[in-house]
């Protein structure tokens, strides 16, 4: 009882954490709660839950600043239960889209229904690239490669790569493809930084196995790793439920990664690292990354939000991440701010005052859209 106590202590949330399990509870639910109530809006329950349900939970519970103290530190780190919140959220993750395979094969629903579903399911995808970045971003091989396992269902694998030597290394600048710039709407920024991103991860792990003389094709690259995976669970989803199936996997995979890219929109837009004197970009501060203090967010994305404290101290696991005052903050969790995120002109009237705020009014501080390189003069014309 007395090691109980001492957890509790350590961490007064200790016991909510399993709460971050509602998020792949949510492809296990739409059937059996359609056959209790009789309702059909129990397939929507993902985007229920998600974009009605914790935004009002937010506004309702306020804020948590509690922060962990320094003398437990390494007690919060090596308690192995905070791990098991996370590799629980794969197996259930996987089984509702196997329960989802059913369904989508069964001639019996209607597309509407169908389509409930999938979007619920593409919800659970999303939150699950959350779960892998949290597991990608752990030293110990067994993490690492349940991260690649939970990127399968929204074929996003490469983000394995891209986020971890990409992202945390070019965070808050203009070369950053998943850094939104001040102005940029959220519908610009999402081809720029899915494709942009795609492309970093190549040519970073390229670079990586050409340094190890490795070839591309080599089963040492994490991206086709990741990749396979993909291929391997949506390949046996399709022999098993027919080719019906196959929209529907595509969809959910998309919503997946579409709410994955509008986090990160939400997570750094405008912010700009500071500048060293030789011009170069100084190391990332916790004044680089958008934090929100929301509880109910915050347990059920696993401390996603305190993500300043995550970019200036990435080796931290979630439990022992830091709410830090000088850190620019959102006026409202991750959800609701997807949802103004939607609708540029109301993101931008809320947003970009508290950008120019956060730089003293300075637009000379601020991330911007870099301008294009003029052609030297003459070289054109010599090419003509």
């Amino acid at each position: 009882m007395a090691i109980f106590e001492q957890s509790r202590a350590r961490d007064p949330k200790r016991y909510l954490w399993m709460l971050g399990l509602i998020a792949p509870a949510c492809a296990l639910l739409p059937g059996p709660l359609v056959v209790l109530t009789g309702s059909p809006v129990f397939w929507w329950i993902g985007p229920i839950i998600v974009f009605v349900a914790i935004p009002l939970l937010d506004w309702t519970i306020g804020n948590d600043g509690s922060n962990p103290h320094d003398e437990d530190y390494e007690a919060l780190s090596n308690d192995r239960y905070y791990r098991w919140c996370t590799y629980l959220f794969l197996p259930m993750q996987f089984f509702g889209l196997f329960i989802a395979g059913f369904l989508w094969a069964d001639t019996a629903l209607s597309f509407v229904d169908k389509l409930g579903l999938t979007v619920t399911l593409g919800v659970v995808s999303g939150i699950g690239i959350n779960a892998a970045h949290e597991l990608g971003h752990r030293s110990e091989h067994l993490e690492r490669w349940l991260s690649k396992i939970a990127l399968a269902q929204s074929a996003y694998g490469h983000f394995f790569v891209e986020h971890n030597r990409g992202h945390h290394a070019r965070v808050a600048t203009p070369e950053d493809p998943a850094s939104a710039r001040f102005g940029e709407s959220l519908w610009v920024f999402l081809p720029r930084s899915m494709f942009g991103g795609l492309r970093s991860a190549f040519r970073l792990e390229r670079d990586r196995l050409a340094r190890r003389g490795k070839r591309w094709f080599s089963y040492e690259n994490h991206l086709l790793q990741a990749w396979s995976m993909s291929v391997v669970l949506f390949g046996a989803m399709i022999l098993y439920f027919g080719p019906r199936v196959i929209p529907w996997l595509a969809l959910q995979a998309l919503i997946g990664a579409l709410l994955l890219e509008t986090v990160n929109y939400v997570e750094h837009y405008g912010l700009l690292r500071a500048r060293r004197a030789d011009g170069t970009f100084g190391r990332c501060s916790p004044r680089d990354s958008w934090n929100s203090d929301s509880l109910v967010t915050n347990i059920f994305l696993f401390h996603l939000q305190r993500h300043s404290d995550h970019h200036a101290n990435p080796g931290r696991r979630y439990q022992t991440l830091r709410s830090v005052d000088h850190a620019p903050q959102l006026p409202m969790g991750y959800a609701g701010m997807v949802l103004l995120a939607a609708v540029p002109p109301l993101w931008r009237a809320v947003i970009d005052p508290r950008v120019l705020a956060h730089y003293g009014g300075d637009r000379s501080l601020v991330n911007v859209k870099p301008p294009r390189k003029r052609p030297v003069e003459g070289v054109g014309d010599r090419a003509r």
